[in-house]
């Protein structure tokens, strides 16, 4: 399926949110992919539609830069982007940016993507410094002088110093000291005071062959911390008593370092956010635009916040391929564990059947995943267990296409990262 066509589905929401009925939903998308053989995944594209919609609406104008690791579809990036309320890429590796930015046959190159983390990667810094067009579409991160110095290092390869101007963006760190839960944030940039964001700035400007285009600052104690664990009050209690405050100092710091670097700098954009923090990132005049991307497929991950629900679009099929004892039934696979701290909410959630449970001492496995569970004795050979991941983009990087389905059936399938033959991470 063509970018076109699924921007074209996925442009209205649809009237009604089969997801909110378990029991009607699973089975109908079991239904629809009945004469598919798994281990396969799907989107549907009515949930597709449904959260790209809601997370426009929680930014309440403020354009949504689309976090392309939580996607890895390019065909679903551009669909995405063709949508109102979406402008722009948050990419994560230098070379997916020249590979996203790169115009080819029958696609025109993303022309604003910013690379959100900064990079060391001296043959991808030299294809960018050799082709002016893509270094006007692709934007570098930076929070360190040497990183300018390895920059420069590498682009003198590629066409001597200064050749080609190379657009760059300073991050500021986000973090938040909680005298209740200690340090909170990703541990990113070493650029936290508005004195070392000038002083960062007046560093970028004052080198040759630098542009200073945006700022950047991603709150992921706000963002990528859920407030809602499960059976877990007095600990939700506490996370939501920290994001409160991390909020009202982030707002202030965020807007003072932004104030000093404007008249420094002709900013052309300021990112900050993510999908749990849109409405609190958007409400900041400082920020012009908000990362998201996790929200689009929905994760059971997200399911843990209390102000907002997205429809889980994005799933996956195991099927049955052993009965080991009457109470039992071996999934084929299954270890498709998350990313961050070790922990069961890592695993993949069984939720269809309702009613299986992993065993202790095997959980997801590389090879199979054995299930007990009341629904666990009915199941038979060839069966099939819908299942979630943790989080969004990484599901892509175990299949090579993504299933598209709605109510009645299969409408397509677009390719991942992974389908197109590539990793970049």
């Amino acid at each position: 399926m063509t970018a076109a066509t699924l921007a074209a589905l996925i442009a209205t929401p649809p009237a009604t949110q089969p997801w909110t009925e378990p029991a009607r939903y699973w089975p109908a998308l079991g239904a629809a992919t009945a004469q598919l053989d798994p281990v396969f995944a799907t989107v549907h594209v009515g949930a597709l539609a449904h959260n790209a919609d809601r997370l426009v609406a929680r930014a309440s104008g403020t354009p949504l830069r689309i976090a392309s690791k939580s996607v890895r579809s390019r065909p679903i990036l551009d669909a995405v982007l063709a949508l109102p309320g979406w402008a722009g890429v948050l990419a994560y590796t230098l070379r997916e940016a020249l590979w996203l930015a790169q115009d080819s046959p029958g696609r025109p190159g993303i022309t604003d993507v910013v690379v959100g983390y900064p990079t060391v990667d001296r043959g991808a810094i030299r294809a960018l410094a050799a082709d002016p067009a893509l270094a006007a579409r692709v934007t570098l991160m930076v929070d360190d002088v040497a990183q300018l110095d390895l920059i420069d290092a590498a682009r003198r390869e590629a066409d001597g110093p200064g050749a080609t101007e190379l657009r760059v963006c300073l991050e500021l760190d986000a973090g938040f000291d909680s005298r209740l839960l200690g340090f909170t944030g990703a541990r990113r940039s070493p650029v936290h005071t508005v004195a070392q964001a000038e002083a960062l700035a007046r560093a970028i400007v004052g080198r040759p062959g630098f542009r200073l285009v945006g700022m950047m600052a991603y709150e992921s104690q706000i963002a990528g911390t859920i407030d809602d664990p499960a059976g877990r009050p007095l600990y939700a209690r506490a996370v939501r008593a920290m994001q409160r405050s991390s909020r009202a100092e982030l707002a202030d710091r965020r807007a003072a370092a932004v104030a000093a670097v404007r008249a420094i700098a002709d900013l052309e954009f300021v990112n900050g956010g993510g999908t749990g923090s849109i409405e609190s990132t958007s409400a900041e005049s400082a920020v012009t635009d908000v990362a998201a991307g996790s929200g689009l497929f929905g994760p059971h991950l997200f399911d843990h916040y209390t102000a907002f629900s997205p429809a889980p679009a994005a799933a996956f099929v195991l099927p049955v391929v052993r009965k080991p004892a009457p109470g039992l039934a071996t999934l084929l696979g299954g270890g498709w564990i998350a990313s961050g701290p070790p922990g069961p909410d890592r695993l993949p959630r069984l939720e269809w059947p309702t009613g299986l449970a992993m065993l202790p001492r095997e959980m997801a496995g590389e090879v199979q995943t054995p299930v007990s569970g009341p629904a666990a004795a009915a199941l038979r050979v060839g069966d099939r267990v819908w299942a979630r991941h943790t989080k969004a983009g990484e599901l892509s990087e175990h299949v090579d296409e993504l299933v598209l389905v709605d109510d009645d059936g299969v409408v397509g399938s677009v390719p991942t990262y992974r389908g197109e033959g590539k990793v970049f991470l």
